[in-house]
């Protein structure tokens, strides 16, 4: 049996034969438009290979919040004369969140490492080049750790801008309602709070020890019964140092 994702993440039986099970696939994936909200989407061949696969392996809920990162993240760039890289700041956004999936997750590491690892081999297998790749890690690498990618290249700077524009409502006032509402037509959010904290829940929840240091551990204390999360000074006083 062939199982179709739908765009509200139902599955249906596509055994009714080749043709009906396409047809039935392209009714669940929205053509990616060339520009929203005045932002033209990168339509490279590696652009749109990345979005294939991000849309494969994502759910839906995952795969718009991905794009509008992209969409967020290109704005904010647009609105403090940053100069930036519209494809490498495309291929962060979409693999800011693989790590999350079943397949690209880990069992040892943190979920920004298994997303950021993931772009690396996806973008040496293109054979772009090591300084590109390394820029690209570190905006998935670092995207959950507030106060350190500001400091960094305006690729890396903007993947953690999108996301905190979209997750957390950063800047949400500095972008026009009406240019929100262009970014919500095409990638809306549905059911978004409390979807995304349940989509990190459930892509970290059998690695709990990699939530140490980062805004993570809130999200399993909120949903994960019993957990209990790392103390650093606990650690410190526990060490086999003597004093």
């Amino acid at each position: 049996m062939h199982i179709v994702r739908l765009p509200n993440d139902q599955e249906m039986d596509a055994d009714l034969g080749p043709a009906t099970a396409v047809l039935i696939k392209l009714m669940g994936e929205r053509t990616m438009p060339k520009s929203i909200a005045g932002i033209t989407i990168p339509d490279s061949r590696i652009a749109r290979e990345a979005t294939e696969l991000v849309r494969d392996v994502e759910s839906q809920l995952l795969f718009d919040h991905s794009v509008r990162v992209f969409l967020f993240g290109s704005l904010r760039g647009k609105e403090q004369g940053l100069k930036f890289d519209p494809e490498l700041l495309y291929l962060g956004a979409m693999f800011h969140d693989t790590g999350l999936t079943k397949r690209y997750s880990s069992s040892t590491e943190r979920f920004e490492v298994d997303g950021a690892n993931t772009a690396r081999g996806f973008m040496r297998d293109h054979g772009l080049p090591e300084a590109d790749i390394d820029l690209v890690w570190d905006a998935i690498a670092l995207h959950t750790t507030p106060g350190i990618p500001k400091h960094k290249k305006p690729e890396v700077a903007l993947v953690t801008a999108g996301v905190e524009m979209d997750v957390l409502g950063l800047g949400f006032t500095e972008v026009p309602e009406s240019v929100r509402e262009q970014v919500l037509q095409a990638h809306p959010r549905v059911n978004f709070k409390e979807g995304i904290i349940r989509a990190f829940a459930d892509g970290i929840k059998h690695k709990p020890e990699t939530t140490f240091g980062n805004v993570k551990a809130d999200v399993l204390e909120r949903m994960v019964p019993g957990f209990q999360r790392t103390n650093f000074c606990n650690l410190i006083l526990n060490s086999d140092w003597r004093d």
